[in-house]
């Protein structure tokens, strides 16, 4: 993994630390795809980004997402939530904790034009591959839900067989919250100074983010050394009024693309494929459900389509 990341740190690391997009061979396979990501960052205001901290490396893009792109992403998750999990450090397993308590579902990878968009626009600020990074996972935080200080890269090395360690997080705020539900990193080299009577007390633990609709914070939790960075270390503060809807997307130091079955085959491969088929999610949803020409369905036996 180190040799491998070493490669990458050569040819990118400049970009890791940049708060805006620079076009670069490393992200682009062809001119076609350096045409379509240069369109889609053409509404991208790189001026919008903050940078937050060094130690860790921390931005936060202002205005990342529409509010229509928020409603979205909010509109494909409400009906599919789950109670969320964590990887437990041993076994790699994905576990219950009273750790993290919100509850949240992973959308399919391009699950449509919207989708698409967005993680276009996420390797294009990001600078990293697009096939590096996992599913968006869309979270809802209800009073007093939150995730204890954590990271972000793996202790066990199951997780890190597919793609390697995480090196960055790129957390996408859906919804304002009156009070609380801030992203604070406890160990950062600095606190952002002065916080008033609006920031939570837990937000007032270190350097932190309010969640505002649309914005978008972008931190790596990797050194461009490929060593983990401890100072990456972060928590969601614990809703105190309102609710609060996020989308995280974790990114790889190698590609992410799971081996999917082939066009044709009959397979569920989620649980709730069965229940969510009841649910009338195979016309609500096709491209997910049922697949497209270029992406087999995770759930056409439930759509009895084989």
């Amino acid at each position: 993994m180190r040799a491998r990341m070493g490669s990458i740190a050569a040819k990118c690391s400049c970009s890791m630390l940049l708060t805006f997009p620079i076009y670069s061979s490393c992200i682009f396979s062809s001119k076609l795809e350096f045409r379509r990501i240069e369109q889609v960052v053409s509404n991208f205001d790189p001026t919008a980004v903050i940078q937050l901290s060094w130690k860790p490396r921390a931005f936060l893009a202002k205005r990342f997402l529409t509010d229509s792109e928020c409603d979205h992403m909010i509109q494909l998750a409400k009906d599919k939530l789950e109670e969320s999990m964590v990887a437990d450090n041993e076994s790699g397993k994905s576990v219950k904790s009273d750790i993290r308590t919100s509850s949240g579902m992973f959308l399919m990878k391009g699950q449509d034009e919207v989708v698409s968009r967005i993680e276009d626009r996420i390797a294009a600020w990001t600078f990293l591959p697009k096939e590096n990074g996992e599913s968006i996972q869309v979270l809802r935080y209800q009073y007093g839900q939150k995730y204890e200080p954590h990271f972000d890269y793996f202790h066990d090395k199951n997780n890190q067989a597919l793609g390697g360690h995480r090196i960055a997080t790129v957390l996408m705020y859906l919804s304002d919250v009156v009070k609380g539900g801030e992203t604070v990193f406890p160990s950062a080299e600095h606190d952002g100074g002065p916080k008033d009577d609006s920031w939570s007390d837990c937000g007032k633990s270190g350097l932190g983010v309010k969640p505002k609709k649309g914005d978008a914070l972008l931190f790596f939790s990797l050194h461009p050394s490929a060593e983990p960075d401890p100072m990456s270390l972060h928590t969601g503060c614990p809703v105190v009024e309102g609710e609060k809807w996020s989308a995280t997307k974790w990114i790889h130091v190698g590609s992410f693309e799971k081996p999917r079955p082939k066009s044709g085959e009959c397979v569920n491969e989620d649980d709730k494929c069965e229940e969510w088929a009841a649910y009338g999610e195979c016309k609500k949803n096709p491209a997910y459900m049922v697949g497209t020409p270029d992406w087999p369905g995770a759930c056409r036996k439930a759509c009895k389509l084989c």
